[in-house]
Formats: C-alpha cells, structure tokens, sequence
C-alpha cells in the first residue's frame, strides 16, 4: 500500500510563522520530482515545537496543496495516547492518506505498553497507519515480536518506517511480518540495503532537495537494474551523510535555502548550522551537481 518515495516534509518558517508560500513551492518541487507522497509533521517537520493549531492547519493546507496528486501521511505521533488520538481523528478529518505514528517518546513504556498504546490510536481511527520505530530519539526501541502481536490486532496498521539502524532487526521484521507490513527505510543513507532485504521504499529527509534523484534508486531497483541502483545510491551517499552533519533538520533546511526552496530558520532548541558545517554542506552539495 506504501511503496516509493515519500518525503519527510520540512516546515518552512518565516520571522517564527510557518511560511505557507514555500510551503507550496515544496510541494510542486516534489511532485515535479516523482515522489509517491510527502509526510507533513513528523521529525523533519518540527513537530515537537508546533502549537496544535499550527499542526492542523499545517496538514489541512498541505492535503489541499496536493489536491491528491500524491499521499499524504500526516505525522500525528506523541508520548501522550490521549494527544495522538486528538491529532490522528484531526488529520483523518483533514483528509490524509494516513497516519505516522512515532514511538512515545521520554515515558519509556515497556513492550506491552507500545502494544496497547498503538492499538488506541490506530482503532480511533479507519484510515492506514505507519509506525514509527526511531529509537536515538525516542528512547524506546518497538521489536518486531511486538509488532507482529500489534498488528494480528489491528488491520490497519499497514507499514513500518524503520530507523534503528539495525539491519538484523529490520530482517526479524520482514520475517515475522513481511507478509502483513511494508518496511520503508527511515534512514537515506541504507535505503539500498533496506531496498534488498524487502523494503518498499523509504521516508526520507533528502528528498526535500533531490526528490528525482532519490526516486530514482528506487525506480532503477524495483525493475532489476541493480547495477544502476548501487551506483545512483553510492553517488547521492555523501549527501545522505551531510544531511546528518548537525541534527535533522538543520542541514536539510540549510540546504534548502542555498537552493533557493525556502529559509534555513529552524526554531528553539535548534539552532542554525554552524559556519563549518555550513561550508561542508555547501562543498557537498556542489560536488553532488547541485546549483546552487
């Protein structure tokens, strides 16, 4: 059901509001590019200091943005159940083709508390529902034995974004679930490993930037030119690693504004790139091919 590219969309800002006009100039810029959808609100997106009626409206308007040329998989993930019910019915409303649920985040449930926890949300609501397993963030790692009881529960949980980093664990998810989720890679810099294991695709940070280019590895693997594959994957690797000079999305949204697609405001606690940073991202991108 989630296959391809989707996007993890950056909010823009401008002078501290969410600025609407890149928004959309964004969004063209990923549909031009191919991608099979964009993921509003989620890690890229800054969703832990948007207000709730900045996180609706910001969904809404997107949904109306994309006037269903591609998916839209809003990101309504929260360390409260109650919250992420709220924010899921509020995006389902909006029209979403689904949901991306984080794990909860600082409470540190245990495994049956991530069950029950999952189970809430998605039975508040009809449409799909991706997890989100991203434990450097979270504190709190979702294991594939649990998901596999997850989802004999719920039928609409369709999908996985894994970013563990842990290739083992992602085959022990194929494993117990393949047949019933898709795994979509969480990290740009292993799509192609996911890709190989059974993957369906990837939620990534790059493509903000080069929608094309990281459709593209895709594209090529799916119709078994694994040559070209590898060599459009290891060309854009420096880049997916530049992403990740400071924390995301500081370098993306620095890269951004150097692309002239929007600013590279970020909001408190992030921080604008550092100038060495910067230069090493600008370096990057000039070496990748990207005019700037």
């Amino acid at each position: 059901m989630f296959e391809g590219v989707f996007t993890a969309l950056v909010t823009p800002f401008k002078n501290g509001k969410i600025d609407y006009d890149s928004t959309e100039r964004i969004i063209e810029h990923q549909i031009a590019g191919g991608v099979d959808g964009v993921v509003p609100m989620g890690t890229t997106g800054e969703s832990p200091t948007v207000s709730y009626e900045e996180h609706e409206e910001f969904i809404a308007r997107v949904v109306k943005m994309v006037n269903k040329r591609i998916k839209v998989i809003a990101g309504t993930g929260s360390n409260s159940t109650d919250e992420a019910i709220y924010l899921s019915k509020s995006a389902q409303n909006a029209g979403v083709d689904g949901v991306l649920l984080v794990n909860p985040y600082y409470n540190k449930p245990p495994q049956r508390g991530l069950i029950a926890h999952f189970e809430q949300i998605a039975k508040s609501i009809s449409i799909p529902v991706i997890l989100y397993n991203i434990p450097g963030r979270t504190g709190i790692n979702f294991l594939p034995e649990s998901v596999a009881e997850l989802v004999t529960r719920v039928p609409n949980i369709v999908a996985m974004k894994e970013a563990s980093g842990d290739i083992n664990q992602m085959m022990r998810l194929m494993e117990l679930c393949g047949n019933r989720i898709d795994l979509l890679s969480g990290d740009d810099n292993l799509l192609l490993p996911v890709l190989g294991i059974g993957g369906k695709g990837i939620i990534s940070v790059l493509s903000n930037l080069l929608p094309a280019d990281v459709k593209v590895v895709v594209n090529k693997f799916n119709v078994g030119k694994f040559k070209e594959a590898q060599q459009r994957f290891y060309k854009l690797l420096p880049l997916c690693r530049a992403m990740f000079f400071e924390t995301n999305p500081i370098p993306i949204k620095a890269a951004m504004e150097m692309a002239g697609l929007c600013s590279s405001e970020v909001r408190l606690p992030l921080v604008p790139l550092s100038d060495d940073n910067r230069k090493k991202l600008k370096d990057a991108l000039i070496a990748y091919g990207v005019k700037l």
